[in-house]
C-alpha cells in the first residue's frame, strides 16, 4: 500500500493547511480508508482517482462473473455462417474485435479476430471456418480478477470464453474489460505501428 500513501499524503497535507485541521487522521482499517477516501473533497482527490483507489483494493477479491459480458450479450458466429456484408457488419457494429464460433453441436470450434476480415478477398460465399483460430482458452465465472489477470499473462491471449462449475459458457472476458476495470475507460487510439520505430518517434 505504499503506493497510495505517496499518493494519499501529499493531498492529505495540502488539505490540512487549507482548512486549519491540527493533524491528520491515519486509518487503521481498510474501513477507515475508504471512509477518508469518501470525505476527501473533489479539488484534493478526484472522483475518478478515488474510483480507481477502491477498484484497485478490492481486485483481488472481485469475481470474473462481475465484470464479463454475460452470454445473452455475445456476439456468435456459426462456422457454416457466410461472412458477407450482413454478418460483417453485425460484427463490427458489435464494437468487439474477437468472437466465439460455434460449432455444428452447439460448442465453441474457435475464434475469429476482426483483423483477419480486413481483406478485400473476402467473398460473400466465405464462410466463418475459413478464418477460425482455433485457440481458445477458458477461465471459470468465479476466479478473482487477480486470478483472470495472471491467466491472460500466462496465455498470451486477449480473448477468454468463462465457463460455469458445469463447465457451461456464461460469459466473455477481454483483457481489455479487465484492464478498464481497473484504470477505468481507455482513450480510443487507432495507432497500429507500434512495432515500427520510426513511426512511434514521429508519432
Amino acid at each position: 500500500m505504499t503506493w497510495l500513501a505517496d499518493l494519499l499524503v501529499p493531498r492529505l497535507e495540502k488539505y490540512r493547511s487549507t482548512n486549519n485541521v491540527p493533524e491528520i487522521f491515519l486509518p487503521e482499517s481498510e474501513e477507515d480508508l475508504i471512509w477518508v477516501l469518501k470525505k476527501l473533497p473533489e479539488d484534493i482527490l478526484k472522483s475518478s482517482d478515488r474510483d480507481r483507489i477502491m477498484t484497485a483494493m478490492s481486485f483481488s477479491s472481485m469475481k470474473v462473473r462481475g465484470i464479463m459480458l454475460p452470454r445473452e450479450k455475445i456476439t456468435f458466429v456459426h462456422v457454416n455462417d457466410f461472412m458477407g456484408p450482413l454478418t460483417l457488419d453485425k460484427l463490427y457494429k458489435s464494437g468487439f474485435s474477437h468472437f466465439p464460433v460455434l460449432n455444428t453441436k452447439g460448442g465453441v470450434a474457435g475464434v475469429i479476430h476482426t483483423n483477419s476480415l480486413n481483406s478485400l478477398e473476402i467473398k460473400d460465399t466465405d464462410r466463418a471456418a475459413s478464418f477460425l483460430d482455433e485457440n481458445v482458452y477458458y477461465m471459470r465465472e468465479n476466479y478473482t480478477l487477480t486470478q483472470a489477470m495472471s491467466a491472460f499473462l500466462r496465455t498470451n491471449s486477449y480473448f477468454f470464453m468463462v465457463v460455469n462449475t458445469d463447465g457451461k459458457i456464461t460469459g466473455l472476458l477481454t483483457l481489455k474489460m479487465l484492464i478498464e476495470k481497473l484504470l477505468g475507460d481507455l482513450p480510443e487510439d487507432n495507432f497500429s505501428s507500434d512495432e515500427d520505430i520510426m513511426s512511434v518517434a514521429k508519432r
